[in-house]
Formats: structure tokens, sequence, C-alpha cells
């Protein structure tokens, strides 16, 4: 199961097991419970820690993982694999005692949890959004004896996907009911269960003294901005409502100078890491509701809590933009998606429109095309405007249509899912229909700049911050960097670069108040 690779790093973190650990296979006599089994064998073999047991569990195949002597409360049903090889090692360390990564306050918080908790998370094995999911949980089952988590991956439980009508992943189940959708962190994930983190966590944010540099974002544009902001040796604070931002949900990245390839979450990993090198002091889990002169710079959130600082940099990024047409949020994860490669794999040999004749648009067009039976590229435009080398491809595939002109009108579907997707002819006027399965919008970004709306901080018509070449806003003290700005071009380098000048902007801005 395992080629030579994957032994040689597995072998090296097994050597972390501090405590027996038991693996209980359930498996019934189908092709991938043998595969499962092949897998478990390997394991055993690999670490005098590990042993090996048959078990019988409500879903086979499945492997339960436990300290020797447990019963399993962290399960994969499905091949671990994949995208979720990770979290199957992960797994293995924390119930052989490994101590986690993960914030001692949210480790405290998730054994002071009360109550009976069975989650379920649904995941396919390309999907990059899974694993951070499917770990939370795995981590809160591990640490809590009332926790339970069994990933499933969709592809093996078809009649439970198409009971349950999962058309999306990451989707997540607590004791019976839908919980979840979509990337969501640890910090997401306890707010969730833990009604009374929120009240907590504003109270303390409430009696924070004030920082010298704010920074709100936690993508590459804000990361870098805060690392430049700390080593100037200014009190650095960064606020973000999930770290990473956009770039975790991009799955390869080749124009990263320096870095042929990489992956998004693997990027955003990184600059976590150097940003806690510089003693930041990281606030997630929080959404900024408002930007205020006060006592220097305010920052207000929708959790209550007030944050003060002597300058702000924004860098809350952008999101992907939604059509806005009739049954597109009643069908949201039901057959409208936005990302190819997490959910393409429920369409499979069924048929799909991608909106959108970008870059974006049409590489999803190209990856669909080697999973669905038919994919209809709709652009609004009367030519496509993605890279002359992609429409090419998109073009010589013999189940890629390609529709210009086409204003998409609304989602339509039965109550329950997507059925079909109604668009205009820009040129005749007249009204059609295309049946299907799926829609996947690929339509650009919008920047997260709404709580910006009557403040001091001037916006564009698109809603962009407007800055000026070193990042200031039209807001003494505050300045901005990334793909919610003016900026041209949405970048991960550019946003990196717009970030360091939005710091040295604002450290500089700091010497010269002190100075007058």
């Amino acid at each position: 199961m395992l080629d030579a690779t994957l032994k040689q790093q597995l072998d090296s973190y097994l050597q972390h097991i501090k405590q027996p650990i038991e693996l209980s296979l359930s498996a019934d006599n189908s092709p991938k419970a043998e595969e499962l089994r092949a897998l478990a064998v390997e394991l055993a073999a690999m670490s005098g820690n590990i042993s090996l047991i048959e078990a019988q569990a409500h879903r086979s195949p499945s492997l339960g993982i436990a300290p020797s002597g447990e019963a399993p409360r962290v399960s994969f049903a499905g091949i671990p694999l994949g995208h979720e090889f990770s979290s199957l090692v992960l797994a293995l360390l924390q119930a052989g005692g490994h101590p986690s990564k993960a914030d001692p306050k949210l480790l405290d918080q998730i054994r002071n949890l009360e109550g009976e908790y069975h989650f379920e998370t649904f995941i396919s094995l390309s999907c990059h959004n899974c694993p951070d999911v499917v770990q939370a949980l795995n981590l809160m089952a591990t640490l809590n004896p009332n926790i339970r988590h069994e990933m499933i991956d969709g592809a093996l439980f078809q009649d439970e996907v198409n009971e349950r009508q999962v058309m999306a992943v990451p989707a997540v189940y607590l004791n019976g009911e839908h919980f979840g959708q979509g990337r969501m962190t640890l910090e997401e994930i306890l707010a969730k269960v833990d009604t009374g983190a929120a009240e907590r966590q504003a109270k303390a944010l409430a009696d924070s003294a004030p920082f010298d540099v704010l920074v709100l974002g936690g993508g590459p544009a804000g990361a870098a901005a805060a690392i430049y902001a700390a080593r100037k040796g200014i009190r650095t604070g960064l606020v973000a409502e999930r770290f990473g931002g956009q770039v975790m949900d991009t799955v390869g990245i080749e124009n990263f100078i320096s870095v042929p390839y990489t992956e998004g979450p693997k990027l955003a990993a990184g600059l976590e890491q150097h940003l806690k090198q510089y003693g930041v002091e990281l606030i997630t889990g929080q959404r900024a509701a408002a930007v205020r002169r006060g006592e220097g710079i305010e920052l207000e959130l929708q959790s209550g809590a007030s944050l003060k600082s002597r300058s702000l940099i924004l860098a809350t990024g952008a999101r992907w933009r939604e059509l806005g047409v009739p049954g597109e949020a009643q069908y949201r994860t039901k057959g409208v998606a936005y990302c190819p490669h997490c959910d393409g794999p429920f369409f499979k040999g069924k048929k799909v429109a991608v909106i959108g004749g970008g870059n974006s648009g049409i590489e999803a067009a190209i990856d669909l095309a080697g999973i669905v039976g038919h994919v209809t590229v709709l652009e609004f435009a009367d030519t496509l405007r993605a890279d002359q080398v992609l429409v090419n491809k998109a073009k010589s595939l013999a189940n890629v249509d390609i529709i210009t002109n086409a204003q998409t009108t609304e989602v339509l579907g039965d109550g329950s899912k997507v059925t079909g997707l109604a668009y205009r002819d820009r040129i005749s006027g007249e009204a059609k229909v295309l049946e299907l399965a799926g829609i996947f919008v690929q339509i650009g970004l919008v920047p997260n700049t709404d709580f910006l709306r009557g403040s001091e901080v001037e916006l564009n018509r698109m809603g962009e911050v407007i800055i000026d070449t070193r990042g200031a806003t039209s807001m003494p003290g505050v300045f901005a960097a990334g793909d919610a700005t003016t900026v041209p071009y949405k970048q991960i380098v550019i946003a990196m670069g717009a970030g360091a000048t939005a710091a040295l902007s604002a450290f500089d801005h700091l010497i010269r108040s002190d100075a007058a």
C-alpha cells in the first residue's frame, strides 16, 4: 500500500509514539476492505507500539485508532491516503501520546467540554480543505472521552451520501444533524459547540492593552505586514477570522518566486510558523464590524469586543464572487459549488456547468472534464478571458462545450438539489435552459470590505480600499495591503510585498507621530 517514500516519512513520525496504540479493523469482502487491511498490516509492522485487532464497526471498511485497551473514538471509514494521509499520521501520534502543537488554551477548552458529541465528516480524498476539519475533530475526540469522530469517504459510502444529499465536502454532522459545511478551523468548531466561548474571548480582548500596529487579516499580505512590524520591536497583533485567508483554498502554487511548486495550506502553515517566531499576538475566530477613531484607532469586532491600536493595517483579502441570481443561495452545497477540486468527485459521470471564462473558470473546466460526464462553460462576455494555452486545452476536450454571451439568470432545482440552469443569450435575447447536476461558480473576487462602508476609509466603486504608493488610506494611521485594495494584480507575491510596504509605512507613521 505504501511506497518507499511514504514508508520512510511514516517511520520517522512513528518514532514519536510514546504509548501502545491499537488499530481496530472492520472489514467486509470488498476490494477496498482488502486495501485497508493491507494498510493496517503495514502500519502494525512498522512499530512495536502498534497492534492490530479485528472488530465490527457501524461502517465497513473502517479503521479505528485508540490507546491500547480503550474503545476507538477516532475512526476512518475509508482508506486515509491522498490528502488524508496527514490525518492518519496525526491520529496515530496523538493516540500514542505525542502532544498537539495547538494553543494550550484551546486544548483546555476541549478537555472541559461537557455533553456527548458524535461527529461524522464526509470527505473526498481529492479535497484539500477536508484534512483541516478531520484533524481538528480527531484532536477533540482524542482529548475528550465524550467526543467521537469518524471520517467517511463519500466515494465508498454512496448510499449515505445520496440519503443525506451530500454534494459538497467537507460536510460535518453532529449527533446525526448537519453541523457545518466547508473548511472550519478548530477555533470555529469550538465556537459552535462551546456557546460561552465567544463571550469569554470578547471579555479578554476588551481588556487588551493598545497595540502599536494591529493587522486585520491573516492571508499573505497580513502575515507579511505583521512580521515586518514585529521585527521593528513594537507591539503587534493580528486579527483574522481564520489564518491563511483565501490561500488556504488554493491547491497548486507555481508562481511563488524561488519555490517551483507548493500548495496553499502548506504556504499558510509556513507563514503562521514564521509569524509566531516574532511574538505576534494572533487573534483568530474574530470578524471586524467597524473601524473608527477613538483613543487612537479602534477596531470593533462582531463579538462585541473592541481593540485599540496606534496604527492599523487592513489586509482583509477577497472572497469568491457569487452569481447573485435566484436559486444560488438555496442550492449552495446542493449542486452550487465554488471549489472544483473539493466537490468535483461528487458529480462523477454527470453534467455540470462552469460559470466564468477566466483562468480559474477554464482551469476548473479542464479539471472537471476528467471526472464528470460533460462540462459546459458559460461566459458573459463575447470572448474568453483565460490564457490562450488554457483555452486551447479546453477546446481540445471532447466533453467540454463553451458558450459565450451567456447571462446566467437562475439556478434551477427540485427543492433539494440542482437540476439545471437558466441563461439568456445576450445576442438574440433568447431564454435557454441547461439540464445539470452541478454548477461551479468561477467569476472572480469581491473584496472583504463591507464593514468599512460609511467609515473614514475611502473605497472605490468596486469596494476596494483606495491606497497610495505607501499603502496609506484616506484615514490617518490606517494602511492597507493585498487583494482588498486597489492594487491592480491580485497575486500572492504582490500581496506579501504590499504587506511589507504597509508595515514599514505604519512604522514610519508612528515615528513621525512620536516626534511631533
